[in-house]
């Protein structure tokens, strides 16, 4: 049930908000500038957002029991793949998604979404999700910080 839950979550969340919509501002705008090889930069990041998106939604499911859905979320705090070497990769593979659609149609709608989603993002990651974690997991999730920075990948 818990992997439904998460395909759902994903179907309602990560492909409306990284597909559905950049692909209607992409019909219903005009980009401010012609992208030309601009635009062969957001191949790229989608090879890479899209995969790590679904990696994440597939750790959360099956190490940590839960789905990315903050009214479902993991039962065990989720450190291996992608979360070995940053605390987000789930908003960084989000903002990667959307820095795509900004280059493949620079548009001022496009332009903007990738800075409303990592702030939104860092408000809803330092406001709530931090917390609740540290609420949740306490000192393993201490520790966590320690070893896994939040934003920028720790390759070591």
């Amino acid at each position: 049930m818990t992997a439904f839950k998460s395909v759902i979550f994903f179907l309602l969340v990560a492909i409306l908000i990284q597909g559905l919509v950049p692909a209607y501002f992409l019909k219903a705008n005009t980009p401010l500038v012609d992208p030309g090889l601009w635009r062969l930069l957001a191949i790229p990041l989608w090879l890479a957002g899209w995969p790590a998106l679904v990696w994440c939604f597939w750790s959360f499911t099956i190490h940590g029991h839960g789905t990315p859905n903050p009214l479902d979320p993991p039962r065990q705090l989720v450190v291996t793949g992608l979360y070995r070497y940053v605390r987000n990769p789930i908003y960084i593979a989000a903002i990667a998604n959307l820095v795509g659609w900004a280059f493949w149609s620079p548009s001022l709608p496009m332009l903007l979404m990738p800075v409303i989603g990592f702030i939104a993002s860092y408000l809803f990651v330092v406001f709530y999700e931090e917390p609740h974690l540290r609420r949740t997991f306490k000192a393993v999730y201490e520790q966590y910080c320690q070893t896994a920075p939040r934003w920028i990948p720790r390759l070591k």
